[in-house]
């Protein structure tokens, strides 16, 4: 009887211990997603300080700072889309910030020479140029275009998730324009005359200055709100320590989910497949090639449990990697060696990029070497995907379902 209740003392001490284990875990990761969402706050912030710098003073130099602050904001934000999948309130609000593909038609004028609307009725609304549209019977006053009629009216209109109104993409078609080059290069090319009210170039340019303020300034409401609820009381932070059960799990449902369904898939595999720059992410100003790359950082990060602040802050901690050490040795070893194969391939996608080769160049046909390298990465995503896995499975955690992909599972399907 004696030797019964010493063991489960012992077995109830060894449960409190994993469980407070866990704990750091989930505090951690919060941590990690509370500064990079603060970070991607700031960043966010100075790009509206530009634009407004550039609506009091509409010139080629001040455009160019507005450009160069929107890539910047990138290399934050896409490093956090590893806290969706496994954390419900971020995958109901990140549609906001980072919604994709768009049909730019809706927002303002395109080449109809090089523009294909699809059967989406609302792909040639042109609300920059109209300031009232009938949807569905309703009529929509946009005689003033604000945060409101964005978020409230536009975005999503119809149910389409391709009416994109809100949000990094659409900044970035503002900024940009279309990219018209096809798999040759050049990126979107628009002046910064179309901005300018003495000298306006395709019309309505106060009307344009109206809807890139107003998506600047919605993007810096949306990111306080994801940012506040990964505060120390916040409730995506509150709902992840509290899921004793699912936790951990939930981290690794958006690494695995991150990797393999929707960046070796979705963002990857299918534009390879069509070999259609329409399916890179950042298509307007070919920065694609970051895009990719800070997302596998952001893998990188949460695995290891460590992030380092744009004010030179590090956050670390206790992390899927320490704990997965504890258990086996060799795979965290092996799982830290798939992610960091998968940065060194990605770094060589930024590099052919930096030398002029962008990511719609390397996806179009006929160019091997171009599509060996995206090749390369998806490969290593999957590799890295499976090595996920595995560590789930070392954790003693069960049924990890991430995110699939119908380029990767059922190709067939994707010509059909």
């Amino acid at each position: 009887m004696k030797k019964i209740i010493l063991l489960t003392l012992a077995f109830t001490i060894l449960i409190s211990f994993q469980l407070k284990a866990d704990k750091e875990i989930l505090v951690n990761y919060s941590n990690i997603a509370e500064a990079k969402y603060k970070d991607a706050l700031t960043l966010a912030k100075k790009m509206h300080s530009n634009i407004e710098k550039f609506m009091n003073n509409t010139n080629e130099s001040n455009f160019i700072d507005v450009k160069d602050s929107w890539l910047k904001a990138r290399t934050i934000y896409q490093q956090t889309e590893v806290f969706r999948f496994g954390n419900p309130l971020v995958d109901d609000w990140e549609g906001k910030v980072n919604a994709w593909p768009l049909d730019e038609g809706l927002i303002d004028y395109v080449d109809n020479t090089n523009y294909y609307p699809s059967e989406n009725d609302f792909s040639n609304f042109n609300v920059i140029a109209n300031k009232k549209l009938k949807v569905e019977g309703e009529l929509i006053d946009a005689s003033v275009i604000n945060p409101k009629l964005l978020s409230n009216k536009l975005h999503e209109i119809g149910g389409n998730e391709a009416n994109v109104a809100t949000g990094y993409h659409a900044i970035e078609f503002l900024l940009w324009g279309q990219d018209l080059n096809g798999n040759e290069s050049g990126s979107g090319n628009r002046p910064h005359t179309d901005f300018d009210l003495e000298a306006c170039t395709n019309d309505n340019c106060h009307r344009r200055r109206e809807y890139l303020l107003a998506a600047s300034e919605l993007l810096v409401e949306d990111l306080e709100y994801i940012h506040n609820i990964w505060s120390s009381e916040g409730k995506a932070r509150l709902d992840l320590i509290n899921d004793k059960q699912h936790g951990l799990k939930r981290i690794l449902i958006g690494m695995g989910s991150l990797s393999y369904g929707e960046l070796a898939g979705e963002r990857m595999k299918l534009g390879l497949m069509l070999h259609d720059p329409e399916e890179e992410h950042d298509c307007f100003s070919d920065n694609t090639h970051n895009s990719h790359y800070y997302n596998v950082v952001g893998i990188k990060n949460v695995f290891i449990g460590e992030y380092k602040s744009i004010d030179g802050k590090v956050v670390s901690g206790p992390s899927i990697s320490s704990l997965l050490n504890e258990v086996d040795k060799k795979l965290n070893k092996k799982t830290k060696k798939a992610i960091n194969k998968t940065i060194k391939n990605m770094k060589k996608i930024v590099k052919s990029a930096q030398n002029g080769i962008t990511y719609d160049m390397l996806i179009g046909e006929g160019n091997k070497k171009g599509n060996k390298l995206i090749q390369d990465a998806v490969d290593s995503l999957i590799v890295q995907s499976k090595n996920i896995e595995l560590a789930a499975v070392a954790l003693n955690i069960n049924n990890l379902e991430i995110e699939g992909s119908d380029s990767l599972d059922n190709p067939d399907a994707v010509f059909n």
